[in-house]
């Protein structure tokens, strides 16, 4: 019998972390979790410890150690604190694969560390190439390791090139569901709540990335992502609105013919595909049944109703640390929002002044991206008081 994969979690707590916990119960003969990492939520990180037993869990906030050391105690688990910490522990020579699931920017740093340290990484996480995808991918090359995306339409992709010819590819398609917004009109967007905008038709997610879903924020930076993970021009990148969820993305190559994956709008799927590289594991899960869904429909999406979709071509247009900007400015217009501090069609303003007044660096080195990442967001933050 093989060893099992030994998996460590970064954000296990949220929906990415507790659905790849649930894939690893699933096969407790071929995966184990070894190191769990949260930010705030003790309650919970403690009880996965508890059940699933890791070397060492890490709790981002480091005010929380002591209570989640107390929870702890006398289990022989390592408790940790703090984002040194997480960059260190991901080195740890009996990791296999590092499931980046952490929110925003803060899964930058510890993915960095574990790409250096020669780690697998399964890329929940888009922010990290879209902060800094041209250093990210550049390391993956330098270090020899893989980078296998973990969402449904780069997973979907992935999928559709395997045994192609990369030089046969024409396009990319990227499908989005629309998000709850899909159907109202600029005038009614002005009214929404933060209620209607986490009630997302289709997928159970997080807070953050239902809202940037709501905006088609989201889309546009897994056409960052999928740039950076295939090597293809944004140019050579679509997004279709694909209402139903169940084409997850389509390749189309030079000959005209398209490829497309299909399932269930389940994340369990592309975790599973994931972990499991490079073969597919069987499972009991709901399967798709395609007479379930007689009709199946695209369309264009609507760049002037959600601005945030052109915003990100725009950005990688220009390069440079313009998406790193765009990005700081979103998590602090997102935050805000879930916070009652402003509208929901206020963000994409915010967003664009902080890209306007940002400099641009046109060759970053992780030290602009990390200053770019501080001063956008302190703009950002200002704009909104």
């Amino acid at each position: 019998m093989e060893p099992k994969k030994q998996i460590a979690i970064l954000g296990s707590t949220g929906s990415i972390g507790r659905q790849t916990l649930d894939v690893i119960a699933e096969y407790p003969d071929r995966f184990a979790p070894c190191l769990l990492v949260a930010n705030r939520s003790v309650e919970l990180l403690a009880e996965q410890a508890a059940k699933f037993r890791p070397q060492c869990v890490i709790i981002g906030d480091e005010t929380l150690h002591g209570e989640l050391q107390r929870r702890l105690d006398g289990s022989g688990i390592k408790v940790l604190a703090g984002a040194k910490a997480i960059a260190d522990a991901v080195t740890a020579p009996e990791i296999d694969m590092v499931v980046t699931a952490m929110v925003g920017y803060s899964g930058l740093a510890p993915t960095i560390s574990a790409i250096k340290a020669g780690k697998d990484i399964a890329l929940a996480n888009k922010e990290t190439l879209v902060v800094a995808g041209e250093l990210v991918t550049g390391l993956v090359r330098e270090h020899g390791t893989h980078l296998y995306p973990i969402d449904s339409e780069h997973g979907a992709i992935y999928q559709c090139l395997v045994g192609e010819d990369p030089a046969t590819v024409r396009k990319l398609l990227l499908t989005a569901s629309g998000g709850p917004f899909r159907t109202k009109s600029k005038d009614e967007l002005r009214r929404v709540t933060k209620a209607d905008a986490l009630h997302h038709p289709n997928w159970s997610m997080g807070a953050k990335i239902t809202i940037d879903s709501a905006t088609m924020m989201n889309k546009g930076f897994e056409v960052m992502e999928a740039k950076w993970l295939f090597g293809i021009d944004a140019a050579d990148i679509e997004v279709v609105v694909h209402p139903q969820s169940i084409v997850h993305s389509m390749v189309e190559f030079i000959d005209g013919s398209v490829k497309a994956q299909l399932g269930l709008p389940d994340m369990h799927l592309p975790i599973r595909y994931a972990l499991g590289l490079p073969g597919r594991l069987a499972t009991s899960s709901r399967r798709l049944s395609v007479s379930d869904y007689a009709t199946l429909t695209f369309e264009r999406p609507d760049i002037d109703k959600f601005p945030m979709l052109g915003m990100a071509f725009e950005a990688i247009k220009r390069g440079g640390n313009v998406p790193c900007v765009m990005n700081a400015a979103n998590e602090v217009a997102v935050a805000a929002f879930l916070n009652d501090e402003m509208r929901f069609v206020d963000i994409p303003e915010v967003v664009q002044r902080t890209i306007d007044a940002m400099p641009w660096v046109e060759h970053p080195a992780y030290a602009d991206y990390v200053s770019s990442n501080d001063e956008a967001r302190r703009y950002a933050s200002a704009l909104i008081k």
